[in-house]
């Protein structure tokens, strides 16, 4: 039980940084676009982990989808590694200010895992206007942070 309290935990912090990206782009501010994180992970199993710029790199069939599970994926990993960092209490007394602190302990794999894997540089150095990029991306991680604190509070209603 407390596992699939966990999972849908990450599953309602990764739907609001969906709604988030939504927000944003009525407002036609870009966000990253998953079909480039499942570009980079089908790669895995031949061995190609980094890309030189993998919007340059050929597409792949199921990217889109593949990225999209894995970005649900990874939200769920990080509401497991906030029950590993502040203990199974925590959903039943959720606290914002670790919440908050996962999420932003999560912004760590895109800027220095995700991001120069994909060839954009450490924080997106490689690409235009980086420390507007790494402030949407700090922005992004703590609403996520925000929404594993509303998840917990929304499962422990029912």
């Amino acid at each position: 039980m407390i596992v699939l309290k966990i999972i849908a935990i990450g599953i309602g912090a990764t739907l609001l940084v969906d709604l988030w990206g939504y927000v944003q782009s009525l407002f036609k501010i870009k966000s990253l676009d998953y079909r480039f994180v499942g570009r980079w992970i089908a790669g895995f199993p031949n061995g190609k982990f980094r890309h030189e710029n993998i919007v340059k790199s050929p597409s792949i069939r199921g990217e889109l989808l593949l990225g999209w599970t894995a970005h649900y994926l990874i939200g769920i990993t990080f509401s497991f590694l906030l029950i590993i960092l502040f203990g199974t209490n925590w959903i039943d007394k959720p606290e914002i200010s670790s919440a908050l602190s996962t999420g932003i302990i999560s912004l760590l794999a895109p800027l220095f895992i995700m991001q120069p894997a994909l060839g954009f540089g450490i924080g997106s150095s490689k690409l235009p206007n980086p420390n507007l990029r790494r402030f949407k991306s700090f922005l992004t991680h703590l609403i996520y942070g925000f929404g594993l604190y509303l998840s917990a509070l929304l499962i422990n209603q029912f």
